[in-house]
């Protein structure tokens, strides 16, 4: 088992990546709950996979599992189901000492996380992520989060789970397409800071997505490193260090917006397309060489993500893409920071970009072939 250590100041945890974990996850949860029950909330999708897997495991250790089954999909992370996790909470009489167990990918951890920091003003909660972006990304950190009509993540909180349990075996129930969309967060860690990972990616991206279990193990425990040692450093994104980690995320984001935060985008499909788009903007502005910004979209495309604008087929032109950054979490004082490139593992936080810029470089975008 790979145990990486997030040490968040005040609130430190593990997270212990094993294939097969998910089966013995009683066991690791168990110091962690004080009662004789617990309260789990998932998704459809999850819980015809894990559910009776979970419950077994929780029973074997004394404890029952109370359920709250969401509609799996980006949708459900809005008001209406955040009202109906709080309620489910409330309802399970769960205290401030308890701990609520979110099972599924980034979605019910996000949702989970965010109920978790309201209810009794603050409760636990731990984090077993199904999907590769949750196990890789999201399940760390504690950015928690649903969103809004006029944007992702708008409204949400930072709190930090009390324990993560990754299972690269989860990835075997999910179709491909999602696998990949995780894949896209994998690659990050390599662009922002460690371009030897991202070679590595070069040369066992493929074997990931195949199921390889030491790729996997590998991916999951080397991006978790990463993501441990950058939040340890900036937990509420104040110095600019954890900005690092939205790379790609801001035309990401944008894409997504347009897009109707639908099936028809994938949030992790939208970073790989934003990352593509940072480097050639980058290429654009001087900043890095078109070499590099060409291998990063040869490998998101080779893997099966999309590595085209114009390819998503949107009816609308740059200047509408750029004013769905108006509405970006990281709007400081009416500007907005863009995480660009020098190079592959040289990514930087540009306080200088114009919108204006931006929307005639998506304009390029959408017209090329």
């Amino acid at each position: 088992m790979a145990v990486i250590p997030v040490a968040i100041a005040g609130a430190p945890y593990d997270v212990r990546i094993e294939a097969g974990v998910l089966r013995n996850a009683g066991h690791h949860c168990r110091p962690f709950i004080r009662k004789n029950h617990v309260a789990v909330v998932t998704d459809s999708n999850v819980a015809a996979a894990w559910r009776d897997t979970v419950t077994d495991t929780f029973a074997a250790e004394g404890i029952a599992s109370h359920w709250l089954v969401l509609p799996a999909g980006e949708a459900t992370k809005s008001w209406a189901y955040l009202a109906q996790v709080v309620d489910f909470l409330l309802a399970q009489e769960v205290e401030r000492r308890d701990k609520v167990v979110a099972l599924g990918g980034g979605v019910i951890g996000d949702l989970t996380g965010f109920a978790a920091s309201m209810v009794k003003r603050g409760c636990g909660f731990i984090q077993l992520p199904t999907t590769l972006l949750a196990q890789v990304d999201s399940s760390v950190g504690g950015k928690t989060a649903i969103n809004t009509p006029l944007g992702k993540n708008l409204v949400g909180a930072f709190h930090q789970p009390s324990l993560v349990l990754a299972d690269p075996l989860a990835l075997d129930t999910l179709p491909l397409r999602d696998t990949r969309a995780g894949y896209a967060e994998v690659i990050k860690y390599g662009l922002i800071d460690d371009a030897p990972f991202f070679a590595w990616c070069e040369e066992n991206g493929a074997k990931v997505l195949a199921g390889d279990a030491t790729a996997r193990e590998i991916a999951i425990a080397r991006s978790v490193a990463a993501k441990a040692r950058i939040v340890a450093a900036d937990e509420k994104e104040t110095a600019g260090v954890r900005a690092l980690l939205n790379l790609g995320h801001t035309f990401g984001h944008a894409l997504e917006a347009e897009t109707g935060y639908s099936d028809r985008l994938l949030h992790g499909e939208g970073v790989a397309l934003g990352m593509v788009l940072a480097a050639r903007f980058s290429v654009r502005q001087g900043l890095m060489h078109g070499q590099d910004a060409e291998r990063i979209a040869a490998h998101i495309g080779s893997v099966g993500l999309p590595a085209s604008l114009a390819a998503l087929g949107l009816d609308c032109d740059g200047r509408k893409l750029a004013d769905h950054m108006l509405h970006d979490k990281k709007m400081d004082a009416g500007t907005l920071p863009f995480l660009l490139l020098r190079g592959i593992g040289q990514t930087f936080l540009a306080k200088d970009v114009n919108l204006t810029d931006i929307a005639a470089f998506l304009d390029e975008e959408l017209a090329r072939g």
